[in-house]
């Protein structure tokens, strides 16, 4: 997997070897029984069952770091936060801010686009409870990085979903920028912005699942006041 994920040439590339991972044992099977199972809601459904790759054009200036995608969302439809209530809060968002078609995200071939902006997560299959272990985080890290080095040459800045992905883009530093990460690590929270000299700008989010939306503790506000930094710190109109 490692060896893949290294000499993929491109986005498509790499996202096929994505799609064909079977490196976690304990996701193999989970994203699987979920797609053999499946809701009710969904029982007529074909499900995706796999790991689930990134989205977005290849020059994108800002990228979206998540978690990992959902059981009935994107191990579902095949695209990242697509066909979830988190998607629906982020890619509303993203329309808002004018980096996305149109605010719903709910098939993979629903004809969504974005511009100037790719999402992809920190872990690719779907996890028990969403909590993917730290060992799987790892084992994952080097689809996360590949996918960094392709839009190197434009990416300006990176929106962290959550203390999860916060936590997972320092390796990136180190892999893919050849710099040492902060010490000590900055601290997640909501509007936190880490700038480094040679490397993309780090924003965190609140992740955009029920938890916090539903509770108020993640507001449409919050997130358009991100996403307005990020355009501004990007230079995206």
């Amino acid at each position: 997997m490692v060896a893949r994920a290294a000499r993929a040439a491109d986005l498509a590339d790499l996202d096929a070897g994505v799609s064909d991972c079977f490196a976690c044992p304990r996701l193999v099977e989970w994203r699987e029984e979920v797609a053999r199972t499946r809701r009710a809601a969904f029982r007529d459904q074909e499900y995706w069952g796999r790991p689930v790759p990134g989205f977005g054009p290849a020059d994108a200036r800002i990228a979206i770091l998540g978690l990992a995608p959902a059981a009935h969302g994107g191990n579902r439809t095949g695209r990242i936060f697509t066909g979830d209530r988190s998607g629906d809060v982020l890619f509303a968002a993203l329309h808002r801010a004018g980096l996305a078609n149109q605010p719903t995200s709910v098939a993979a071939d629903d004809g969504l686009t974005l511009r100037d902006i790719r999402i992809f997560s920190a872990v690719r299959c779907a996890p028990p409870d969403n909590k993917p272990t730290p060992q799987e985080r790892d084992t994952c890290a080097p689809w996360l990085h590949r996918e960094v080095s392709l839009i190197r040459p434009t990416l300006r800045v990176v929106v962290a979903l959550g203390a999860f992905a916060w936590a997972a883009w320092w390796p990136v530093l180190r892999q893919v920028y050849g710099l040492r990460p902060p010490s000590p690590r900055p601290v997640f929270g909501h509007g936190a912005h880490w700038s480094g000299t040679a490397a993309p700008d780090l924003l965190g989010s609140y992740h955009v699942s029920q938890q916090n939306t539903f509770t108020g503790r993640l507001t449409p506000k919050m997130l358009d006041d991100v996403f307005d930094q990020a355009k501004q710190l990007a230079g995206v109109d």
